[in-house]
C-alpha cells in the first residue's frame, strides 16, 4: 500500500498567528507530498514495499544500496512530517500533565529547561533539520537531526519534532528561527505527545 499524505487536522488557517496560512498549504501540500512520492518510488518493487515507514525506516538495509539513500531522505520527510502535523493544534499551548510532565520534569529539571534546550538544539542545528524529543531506551532525552534524518534510525522513539528547515517559517519568520521556536509553544498538541510517550513506554 503506497503512503500518501495525511489530510490536516485542522484548517490551514487554524495555527495563526504562530503560522501562517500560506505556508501550511506549501508545507503540506508541496513539500510532504514530494517526500511521499519520492518515498513511495524508492520502496517500489523492494521487500519493504507495504510495510510502515517507520518499520521501513527501522530496516533500511534490507534496501538496495542506490535505494537507501532516497528513502532515508524521503521516508524521513514523510514520517517526520506526519508526526509533526499531529503535534499541533489551534488548541494547544500551555503545558503537559500527568506522566509526560513528571518524566519531563524528572529529565530536565523543569518543563521551562526542557523548552530552553529543546529551542537551543533547534537554534543550534547547522542548516535545515529538526529538533527531538525522544524517548530513548526508557528515558527522555532531547537530540536534533540534520535534513530528514529520523530517530528511528539511531532506535528512538519520536515523541515531539520542529520542522527548522526554512521553508516551514521563513514567509511569517524570516530568519528569526529563535522566534519561531519560541512562539510554536502556543500551538503544540501536548495530548497527542503524552499518548505517544505512553504508547511508547
Amino acid at each position: 500500500m503506497a503512503y500518501e499524505v495525511p489530510p490536516l487536522p485542522y484548517d490551514y488557517n487554524a495555527l495563526e498567528p504562530t503560522i501562517d496560512e500560506a505556508t501550511m498549504k506549501l508545507h503540506h501540500d508541496k513539500h510532504h507530498q514530494a517526500y511521499v512520492d519520492k518515498a513511495n518510488a524508492a520502496l517500489e518493487g523492494t521487500e519493504l514495499d507495504g510495510k510502515s515507514v517507520e518499520e521501513a525506516l527501522a530496516s533500511l538495509d534490507k534496501l538496495p544500496a542506490d535505494q537507501q539513500g532516497p528513502f532515508r531522505n524521503n521516508g524521513g520527510g514523510h514520517a517526520n512530517h506526519t508526526l509533526f502535523w499531529e503535534s499541533m493544534s489551534p488548541d494547544g499551548g500551555g503545558e503537559p500533565g500527568g506522566e509526560l510532565a513528571d518524566a519531563i520534569n524528572e529529565a530536565f529539571g523543569s518543563f521551562d529547561e526542557f523548552k530552553s534546550q529543546f529551542e537551543a538544539n533547534g537554534v543550534g542545528q547547522f542548516g535545515s533539520g529538526w529538533t527531538w524529543l525522544v524517548l530513548d531506551g526508557g528515558s527522555l532525552k532531547l537530540t536534533k537531526t540534520a535534513n530528514q534524518d529520523s530517530p528511528i534510525l539511531e532506535g528512538q522513539t519520536p515523541l515531539l519534532g520542529n520542522d527548522v528547515w526554512e521553508h516551514a517559517y521563513y514567509l511569517t519568520y524570516n530568519n528569526r528561527r529563535p522566534d519561531y521556536l519560541k512562539a510554536w509553544w502556543d500551538v503544540v498538541a501536548w495530548d497527542k505527545v503524552a499518548e505517544r510517550y505512553a504508547n511508547a513506554k
